[in-house]
């Protein structure tokens, strides 16, 4: 191993509604289903990263929330660590998808959970998955009393 470590952000993204759904996108390259993720642009702060990853890969404009973890694994010859984000979608698309998506679902969280590719952001999902949609909810409800 080189010792090389490609850093990536992305966001375990929300839709609010009458229940609350997870975005989940298809690469164009290989038809695989991942959480909204990429490689962040050289001295790109994460979060920032995250931001703009998830708004392009979705299409839809962003808030973002607290930092939830992140995902190790190894890539070839590289390790790749990957931060992620819990975020707002809002309601309705604002930009096109970027190329490399073909395709966008969004989910509630045990089918989510199911249409991932990726064992790693399977168990990630899993693990950090409530606390996003628990996060979404106390925020609606702040955000209504407020």
């Amino acid at each position: 191993m080189s010792g090389k470590t490609i850093e990536g952000a992305g966001g375990i993204v929300v839709r609010r509604g009458t229940r609350p759904l997870i975005a989940v996108v298809q690469r164009s390259k290989d038809h695989l289903w991942v959480l909204p993720r990429g490689k962040l642009k050289r001295d790109e702060r994460p979060v920032v990263g995250a931001k703009r990853e998830a708004t392009e890969e979705t299409g839809h404009r962003m808030q973002v929330h607290d930092y939830l973890g992140a995902i190790a694994y190894q890539s070839g010859q590289f390790e790749k660590v990957v931060r992620f984000w819990r975020m707002q979608a809002a309601a309705k698309p604002s930009y096109r998808v970027t190329k490399d998506i073909a395709a966008v679902q969004w989910l509630p969280l045990a089918a989510a959970i199911r249409r991932l590719s990726y064992p790693l952001e399977k168990v990630f999902l899993t693990d950090v998955g409530r606390h996003a949609l628990a996060s979404s909810k106390r925020f609606r409800r702040r955000k209504a009393r407020g």
